[in-house]
């Protein structure tokens, strides 16, 4: 039995949807009733993450969210298997290196701002005219307590995080006399790749450090789990958030409460 019958029967598309957050709200997506396409760079990981989601229910697609048609495509995909889209999930992000401002390299700044900023923007501009058409939507970004706070190491994933939170809000403005809700997801430290990646980049040798003193900034004094942003997600794409938009959802365990 499912929680949220309006996931029945939607359509949702989720980028990198084979990292941990990806993957875990496309499993409880399907759960629900949904239908799914998967997205990400890697295309052996993709059909790796379908073969494990196992289901007729979803779809997967290697392409990079950094470029317009990898967006277009996307969505002509999700119409042409499953007939429509009602949800994007703008997941797709990459970390980027740990670095002081002086020494971050000019390459890796403009990749992150890519990824992060760009992949929803295409993301967004192509599945408006769908969703508009199916008479309203859901729209959601992951962004991240880097949206809302500053970290010594982390320019131009704060700089992404920062201005996806900006384009959220503008598009929640924009597209809400078009029945389209947008909203953005903050997760604090997650138990998953990317804060390990974060971790060793920070400390090499000394990850464990690291996570330590993390969890220990956190009120809960634990990471959070990939499933627990995916719940969040969830919410978010149903009806049970129909007041909901141009708003950034906060999940960090308490991270910024101080």
């Amino acid at each position: 039995m499912t929680r949220h019958d309006d996931l029945q029967h939607r359509v949702a598309l989720i980028t990198g949807g084979t990292g941990g957050i990806g993957l875990a709200t496309a499993k409880l997506f399907l759960a629900e009733g949904a239908k799914v396409v998967l997205v990400d760079l890697d295309g052996s990981k993709v059909n790796e993450a379908v073969a494990k989601l196992d289901s007729p229910n979803v779809k997967g697609f290697a392409g990079d969210v950094s470029q317009s048609g990898t967006a277009h495509a996307m969505v002509r995909l999700a119409v042409e298997t499953f007939g429509a889209v009602d949800v994007l999930f703008a997941n797709a992000g990459i970390e980027g290196a740990v670095k002081p401002l002086a020494e971050y390299p000019d390459e890796t700044f403009s990749r992150v701002l890519d990824v992060n900023v760009k992949g929803a923007f295409y993301g967004m501009k192509a599945v408006i005219p769908e969703l508009q058409r199916r008479g309203g939507g859901s729209i959601i970004a992951t962004a991240s307590v880097a949206g809302l706070v500053g970290s010594p190491g982390l320019a131009a994933y704060i700089t992404s995080k920062h201005a996806l939170i900006g384009l959220v809000k503008t598009a929640a403005l924009e597209l809400g006399p078009l029945g389209i809700r947008v909203n953005a997801i903050a997760p604090g430290p997650i138990d998953n790749r990317m804060m390990r990646s974060i971790e060793e980049q920070a400390s090499p040798g000394h990850a464990e450090d690291v996570r330590a003193g993390f969890a220990s900034q956190v009120a809960l004094g634990r990471y959070g789990k990939n499933e627990e942003i995916a719940e969040l997600a969830l919410f978010l794409a149903s009806a049970r958030s129909s007041n909901s938009t141009g708003a950034v959802f906060v999940s960090d365990g308490g991270f910024t409460a101080r």
